[in-house]
Parts: structure tokens; sequence; C-alpha cells
């Protein structure tokens, strides 16, 4: 069995997931974009806004009750999602339509990066986001 070496390994990297830094960076932004677009706390037990950052992507999703679930239980119904792609240094944006899959936000499928997204989502220029 041969060796790989640290470059070709280094390089298998670089096209994975995106560095601690960035993720911390992803983080502050994308918490305060849903700070500031969370409904007023005595309205979160029904209704509230949440993300992840897993991988290589940015999730934001609405926090429902379950509608005839136990007491306490939630869901999360998604709302956006953003896919950054290293090799070509954007980001490629999803909604998820009716068939429960995430389709390519064709108006602005692809921007340069994290800021752009969120403005897309805010603009919500075809209802697909948030109805």
């Amino acid at each position: 069995m041969g060796l790989v070496s640290s470059e070709r390994i280094g390089e298998n990297l670089s096209k994975m997931a995106i560095s601690e830094i960035e993720k911390k960076r992803y983080e502050r932004i994308v918490r305060a974009f849903v700070e500031a677009r969370r409904p007023p706390p005595h309205i979160r037990p029904e209704l509230d806004l949440g993300y992840r950052i897993k991988g290589q992507s940015v999730e934001i999703f609405e926090i429902r009750p379950v509608w005839r679930g136990a007491p306490g239980e939630k869901m999360e119904h998604p709302v956006a999602k953003a896919t950054y792609i290293k090799s070509r240094d954007i980001w490629k944006v999803y909604w998820q339509r009716a068939d429960l899959k995430w389709h390519s936000y064709v108006p602005n499928a692809e921007v340069p990066d994290l800021m752009e997204f969120l403005a897309v989502v805010e603009r919500d220029e075809y209802a697909c986001f948030f109805g």
C-alpha cells in the first residue's frame, strides 16, 4: 500500500468542511440575523427561529410545537439553506419545496458570501423562505 503525501492530504482537507475560525465567524453572523428576526419572547413557545451549521452548510429553520404531539414536543420547519463550495468560493442557495427536498433558489442560485445569502433570505422576493 502506497503512502499519501501530506500535500495531497492538505489538498483534500481544503476542499472539505469550513475551518473552525470560519465556522465561528459564520455563527456570529447567522446568530445576529436570527436574533433580529425572532418573534417576541411570549410568542416563542409557539413559533421560534433557529439555525445550525453542519459541514459546509448553514440552515435556518422555524421551530413549532408538533400538532397533536406530546406537550413540549417541537418540530423544525426548514426555511433556507446555503452550502459553501470552497473550490469555487461561492455559496449555493436552496429552499425546501412541498416535496421536502432542497431546490436551488433560481433567482439567486449562487451568492458570493454568507451576508448576501442572508440578504436574499431577508428579501424573500418570491415568498419561498417564509411563505
